[in-house]
């Protein structure tokens, strides 16, 4: 059984910095495509990172890059997202997910998801 639990959420000021963690099981980690993907009050899912993990490849959307670094540890099957200069606009209701084997740098196909974990951020 495949499962994503994310862990790392909370209330920060603008500016400051959280670790997103997400615990991976039931699934070959390390020969996975992962991303975080947010999803903010109102609003839609928002695609924010992805890790292709046996490369080593990142990608991030505009909105993040320079600000978050997702990273991957193999040996825990963990996936991290550091969150810096965290601004109003990024909280949301973070989600990590597992990609399929269709994916892309620009396709997305989520396969299996978290519970997500909630970011606030006051100002």
């Amino acid at each position: 059984e495949v499962q994503l639990v994310e862990s790392g959420g909370g209330l920060v000021q603008s500016g400051g910095s959280l670790r997103l963690s997400c615990a991976a099981s039931g699934f070959t980690f390390s020969n996975s495509t992962m991303t975080w993907v947010r999803q903010a009050p109102g609003k839609g899912l928002e695609w924010v990172s992805t890790l292709h993990v046996p490369m080593g490849n990142t990608y991030y959307a505009d909105s993040v890059n320079g600000r978050f670094t997702i990273s991957a540890d193999n040996a825990k099957n963990t996936l991290y997202l550091q969150m810096n200069r965290l601004k109003s606009e990024d909280a949301a209701v973070y989600y990590c997910a597992k990609e399929s084997a269709r994916w892309a740098p620009e396709f997305h196909e989520y396969e299996y998801w978290g519970q997500g974990t909630q970011v606030t951020v006051s100002s």
